[in-house]
């Protein structure tokens, strides 16, 4: 038997919105039918974007959307993606397929579809192959509301009003595609970069975040971070550094060979699981280093890349990272939501990779056909953290499973909404075992719970043929007690508790 204990007095923080935030890259199908259509495709849409994708992220509540990239931002060159579509330059896109960008969806497009989402806004520049000027005039001409050549431009295009930025990125990964650049290298190019990322709108400054770590590259942070605050004046700059930035993603196999999407054993399920758990270390590691230079923790730490990675789906393009998402997917979603939640204090934002027919993606398209996968249905039933704030909650006599690539069988993060509903999320990591859990309160007294699952075995997922195969349902299996609740937890489930 395990035993939850939530202290609904002890507060540890707010749970940003963003942490359940979306990455949509140039890349296969994400972008281009995924998310756009033509709007004489056939398929429903308004100025474009896919009618049925924006109801399902809407309901989703997706609060931020990351965008050109990825290993794309650093190619791309934003005054090909603007004016008439008919004249926008094409290109080769060299990083995902060698398959021809015509710039259709740019600035314009991207502004669009958040408007219709009602989401933030997260832009990644280009640092890489751009220069400083080719950024400084992108948030001029994005963001500036007065005379200028670029402002007019903006307004010649379409968009008489600025637009808001609210998070920008001083390049991507330029450990790697990004220009395989050394930390005190990038960190000086951070430096000057950020310098013309202008705050046009005082009253809405612009976020900049800063290009972090691969995965436990520990001596990136700490060079970045004392090649950018080298100097006394600058941890005092308003604005230097908002967010720095983490990638990591959960790759059973290595590099070469990632593994299935959808045919794997037990053991793999364990070593994928083992490997996602790993991003508490890495929050750790990386907030240690953090600390030093930032004690009272304004800098968010942003995991704008992360998710599972496999092999691609036979028969698709390699370059497209095509891939099934199944319920392994949906315990890797649910784990890594309740690790992010419990580190609210220094994680302010998560984009997980991709948004739409890429890695471990929250939709599936298909022509006009879309299917929602098991990790949409996690994020949707995990919506009510978002703004919420941490609780302090301890979760004893959960059992270590999996062998070698061991995990606990239980997982959790508690928050309360402002009108006092207390949500907890709940995973079990287990293919075979049940679970039972008894939830003690510190004070309160549960009245009422309203409770959702999402359950199957550990390789289902669904398809445009059987859509509904994993699915979030009602959960009746919650029973009130004296002291707080008890249920019993399924095996290679995620269950989510709303309790007043």
């Amino acid at each position: 038997m395990a035993t939850l204990y939530i202290n609904e007095e002890k507060k540890k923080g707010t749970i940003s919105p963003e942490i359940y935030g979306h990455f949509s890259e140039h890349l296969g199908r994400c972008i281009y039918e995924g998310i756009y259509v033509r709007e004489d495709s056939g398929i429903p849409n308004k100025n474009g974007m896919r009618t049925d994708v924006v109801e399902a992220l809407k309901e989703m509540k997706i609060p931020v959307l990351r965008w050109p990239g990825g290993c794309f931002a650093d190619e791309y060159h934003w005054k090909d993606g603007i004016g008439p579509k008919e004249s926008r330059k094409k290109m080769v896109n060299t990083n995902w397929g060698g398959v021809v960008e015509d710039n259709s969806f740019g600035t314009h497009e991207y502004f669009e579809l958040c408007e219709q989402l009602g989401c933030k806004t997260y832009i990644n520049g280009n640092v890489g192959s751009g220069t400083v000027q080719e950024m400084s005039e992108w948030i001029e001409y994005m963001t500036f509301d007065g005379v200028s050549p670029l402002a007019d431009q903006r307004k010649k295009n379409g968009h008489e009003k600025p637009w808001k930025v609210d998070y920008f990125g001083v390049g991507n990964e330029n450990w790697g595609c990004g220009g395989n650049m050394t930390p005190e290298y990038y960190g000086n190019l951070y430096r000057r970069y950020q310098t013309f990322i202008r705050h046009y709108n005082h009253a809405a400054p612009i976020q900049k975040i800063c290009c972090g770590p691969n995965a436990g590259d520990a001596r990136w942070t700490q060079e970045v971070l004392k090649t950018c605050y080298a100097h006394p004046s600058s941890p005092e700059a308003h604005g230097f550094m908002d967010g720095l930035s983490l990638h990591y993603y959960t790759v059973p196999g290595d590099w070469q060979k990632k593994g299935s999407a959808t045919e794997f054993d037990e053991n793999e399920w364990y070593l994928t699981l083992h490997k996602a758990l790993r991003m508490d270390e890495l929050i750790r590691m990386h907030s240690a280093v953090m600390d030093q230079y930032d004690p009272e923790k304004k800098i968010g730490l942003m995991v704008d890349e992360w998710g599972n990675w496999f092999d691609v789906e036979p028969g698709t393009n390699p370059g497209f990272l095509y891939q099934q998402n199944t319920m392994r997917d949906a315990l890797v979603a649910a784990v890594s939501l309740n690790i992010f939640n419990k580190h609210c204090d220094r994680v302010r934002m998560a984009c997980i990779a991709q948004l739409v027919n890429v890695l471990q993606s929250v939709i599936l398209t298909e022509g006009d056909r879309m299917v929602l996968t098991p990790t949409y249905y996690v994020f949707h039933m995990y919506k009510h953290h978002q703004g919420a704030t941490l609780l302090d909650s301890v979760l004893t006599g959960a059992a270590q499973i999996g062998g070698e690539n061991s995990v606990p069988n239980l997982q959790e993060s508690v928050s309360q909404q402002t009108d006092g509903t207390i949500c907890v999320t709940l995973a079990n990591l287990s293919t075979t075992d049940s679970a039972d859990v008894d939830i003690v309160f510190a004070d309160k007294k549960a009245e009422t719970v309203q409770a959702a699952i999402l359950t199957g075995t550990m390789q289902a997922h669904n398809t445009f043929d059987e859509p509904d195969v994993v699915k979030e349902e009602e959960f009746e299996g919650v029973r009130l007690t004296q002291k707080g609740l008890s249920l019993t937890v399924p095996a290679c489930s995620v269950v989510s508790l709303r309790i007043r």
